[in-house]
């Protein structure tokens, strides 16, 4: 053992499932609705959740089942990042796919599950949940994280 944290030691595909779910900080930007320019493939977020996520506090209310309500919810991976542009620049799994380090604010260097919130990450309680908002509008949701 080296006494360094695992996600310095170990390739995203030798993590252990406990070891990979934890580097999720729980932010939710990847839970909320994109839109794709058509033309030039550029993807806008929105201020727009899943109907999984909780708006208040930016956690799946269904983790272990979403895909059965969502089905076309990403169960992310080390081998589909690369096929997943419009993840947030600051998600772990881009951050350590890409060679970079985690942020101080993430809660795996912080110690803290709200530190992602305090500075400002998370979506938590700057989102309304996609069952109240018409589809014709999601356009003018359109927001910068």
């Amino acid at each position: 053992m080296s006494g360094r944290p695992f996600w310095k030691d170990k390739s995203l595909s030798e993590m252990s499932t406990d070891e990979w779910e934890s580097l999720c900080d729980r932010c939710g930007k990847c839970c909320v609705l994109k839109i794709e320019d058509a033309d030039t493939g550029e993807v806008h977020y929105t201020d727009v959740a899943c109907k999984l996520l909780h708006c208040g506090t930016a956690s799946c209310t269904n983790y272990p089942h979403r895909k059965r309500f969502v089905p076309d919810c990403i169960t992310l991976s080390p081998d589909n990042l690369d096929s997943l542009p419009w993840m947030p620049q600051t998600c772990a799994y881009r951050v350590l796919h890409e060679g970079g380090e985690l942020a101080a604010w993430h809660p795996l260097v912080s110690g803290d599950p709200d530190s992602p919130r305090r500075a400002g990450i998370s979506v938590a309680g700057r989102v309304c949940t996609e069952e109240s908002v018409p589809l014709t509008d999601l356009i003018d949701h359109i927001t910068t994280w």
